[in-house]
């Protein structure tokens, strides 16, 4: 009876040994699953906020444009510096296909945290190109007042 009990325990032992590592495995899994849906979506919106930098820039060049008293030396400046900003999410997402599956832990961490901060670094400059867009067309319209007062 001593033998039973013994296997028994045993066995008791082992399932409880077995279940506590699936369910670290299994959390493990879920973490990475976790940081690699989080690392893509950050991607996607970084892509979308850029994509609206460049819009909002080329709508404010197209504005300044009709007045040929102000400077366009920084239209490209700003293109090309979304044009950058582009670039290197697009070196990130090959990284995130071509790495990514294999990345430790610590690696998608990192790179979900460096895209993020990328992100909060590109939300004040997002707002203050939409406030210099605002006071822009403001200004325009305020022109065009102007001139059809004359």
């Amino acid at each position: 009876m001593d033998t039973y009990l013994l296997l028994g325990l045993a066995i008791l032992f082992i399932l409880l040994a077995a279940a506590l590592v699936g369910a670290f495995m299994l959390r493990k899994m879920t973490r990475r699953a976790t940081s690699l849906r989080q690392l893509l979506e950050l991607a996607d919106r970084l892509e979308a906020d850029l994509k609206a930098c460049r819009a909002r820039l080329q709508q404010a060049h197209a504005v300044m444009s009709l007045n040929p008293d102000l400077p366009a030396a920084s239209e490209q400046e700003a293109d090309h510096a979304v044009e950058a900003g582009l670039r290197a999410l697009l070196q990130q997402r090959i990284w995130i296909r071509d790495r990514a599956p294999t990345a430790s832990q610590s690696e998608l961490d990192t790179a979900t945290r460096d895209m993020d901060q990328t992100r909060e670094r590109l939300q004040p400059l997002l707002q203050a190109l939409g406030q210099a867009q605002s006071e822009l067309d403001s200004a325009m319209r305020e022109h065009i007042r102007q001139d059809a007062g004359q």
